[in-house]
């Protein structure tokens, strides 16, 4: 139904207050006299004042603008051999499913253009609960170790003193984090814009497993591809729409789903044994790091469409809460350390944000209430009744086994884990593949342009340079580029560990 038969189906409601009394004049104000004070008694003005002072709550504090939209996921492949999941181990099976798109470092009013990564999360309603994809538009991000994400996060936002957006901090911090150039490749070549949120693929970029009933598992990593295809806007277009609607991408979605064009997006995964693991170039584990298509091919596992608009924004969109925390049986989470760190911060900040009870918002709920000990708090609507808060036997609760082995785990991750805070050679080798096999020459041009005209802006000499030596290392054409158009020196390239030296390494501890 869409928001205008909605409009014409409403039911002539008689106008109350809070507490269900019928008012007679929603604009009267009770006073004394004609002419006088307001009267305290008036509970319905008060009340209302009351609750205009709270209709905000804290914004996210990345991913806080955005929209989304409801619809269906259907599994449309069988992937039984894979993974010991009943709701992805029969073909045909649907769940209602909310989706929610978003940039990354701007304010709740920011523009829907801005040169940023987007959002792309999904929370699929099974019969075995609730499973959220937290993914992004890049299949990279700008950080391998979580102890950086709060700062990198500061150093996107806006400086504590003048309270602006600062290319001093954005660059001082990406300088002496050689591994972030692969996300910024993609961030300030041509997908760094994307043309609204219906025609972008979406991304997992951590590592997840695929577990099978007898505790085996393979390594995931998860793609939505969009069958609307990819299309971005230039800088240029980009500052003209921010200028003159920076709700585009929000108007652009919600208008198409009411036009009846539902976006849909198949959703496939990439697959690795822990044996290919244990050879793969790259550490899995690092989330600056892609696998090769052609190494490990997609494989369909079902598909998202959308297909209804939220009739209440703020209670269905703004109030969603998605964590990666938030998985069905068969999937897990590796010992990747950024996603080990976000499965308690993704749940913490909703607990700070909407409240203890998050999950008995109607938008967040899974289909089958919660049986178990949690209790009370603020807001708890569904407070399970009369059922004991503690493993009763006089009442007892029913336990359903595990499928699996949870005690088995990925022996490669452990030993591994810390050559993620070296800086090798190998950094640079997908980011310079972009560079030479992916980009054209006018994407390099105007790859060149994006980067110059935001460091331009940095005041520090010394945080122009720096980067500029990390773009060398990169490739030398990409720093010659930007210092020419800047009209700077170009320095020496930044000289890493040798890629040689970490492999045999990882060869060494395994």
């Amino acid at each position: 139904m869409t928001s205008q038969e909605v409009f014409k189906s409403r039911d002539g409601a008689v106008f109350t207050d809070s507490q269900g009394h019928p008012v007679q004049e929603p604009y009267a104000a009770q006073r004394a006299g004609q002419n006088g004070p307001l009267l305290l008694q008036d509970f319905f003005h008060i009340d209302q004042l009351a609750h205009f002072d709270r209709e905000r709550i804290p914004e996210r504090v990345v991913h806080a603008k955005g929209g989304g939209a409801h619809g269906v996921f259907e599994v449309t492949d069988d992937i039984s051999d894979l993974t010991c999941s009943e709701f992805l181990g029969k073909v045909g099976n649907k769940a209602r499913a909310t989706a929610r798109f978003s940039t990354v470092g701007g304010e709740s009013g920011s523009a829907d253009t801005a040169r940023d990564p987007r959002g792309f999360s999904v929370k699929i309603r099974t019969e075995e609960g609730n499973w959220d994809h937290v993914y992004n538009n890049t299949p990279v991000f700008f950080l391998r170790d979580p102890s950086r994400f709060s700062t990198f996060i500061h150093t996107q936002k806006r400086d504590p003193q003048t309270h602006l957006k600062s290319a001093d901090m954005f660059w001082d911090y990406l300088s002496q984090s050689p591994e972030a150039f692969h996300q910024v490749m993609i961030l300030f070549g041509d997908r760094g814009v994307p043309d609204g949120y219906r025609k972008m693929h979406g991304y997992s970029g951590h590592t997840h497993k695929l577990v099978k009933a007898d505790g085996s598992f393979v390594y995931a990593q998860f793609h939505y591809i969009s069958n609307q295809g990819t299309a971005t806007f230039t800088q240029e277009e980009s500052v003209k729409i921010a200028g003159e609607n920076p709700d585009y991408a929000n108007q652009d979605l919600f208008e198409a789903i009411e036009r009846g064009e539902h976006p849909s997006w198949d959703f496939c995964v990439q697959t690795m044994t822990p044996e290919q693991a244990e050879k793969f170039r790259y550490n899995i584990l690092d989330l600056t790091k892609i696998w090769s298509h052609k190494e490990f091919p997609l494989r369909k596992i079902g598909k998202l469409t959308l297909n209804e608009n939220p009739k209440n924004y703020f209670a269905e969109i703004e109030q969603v809460a998605f964590a990666p925390s938030h998985l069905i049986h068969g999937v897990e989470p590796s010992a990747d350390p950024v996603l080990q760190s976000r499965l308690f911060s993704y749940p913490d900040t909703h607990r700070y944000r909407l409240g203890v009870n998050y999950a008995q918002l109607p938008v967040n709920a899974p289909l089958n209430p919660p049986a178990n000990f949690q209790r009370d708090g603020a807001m708890a609507f569904n407070n399970q009744g009369f059922r004991p808060n503690y493993q009763s036997s006089i009442l007892p609760l029913n336990y359903k086994p595990a499928k699996y082995d949870f005690s088995k785990h990925e022996k490669f991750v452990g030993e591994c884990v810390n050559q993620l805070t070296v800086v090798t050679e190998l950094d640079f080798e997908q980011p310079r593949q972009l560079w030479e096999k992916v980009f054209d020459d006018a994407q390099r041009k105007r790859f060149i342009s994006n980067v110059a005209g935001h460091l331009s802006a940095a005041k520090s000499d010394e945080i122009k340079q720096r980067t500029l030596a990390v773009f060398g290392a990169v490739h030398p054409d990409i720093s010659a580029g930007i210092a020419k158009e800047m009209g700077v020196s170009n320095p020496a390239p930044f000289q890493p560990a040798s890629a040689d030296q970490m492999i045999a390494f990882r060869a060494n501890i395994q």
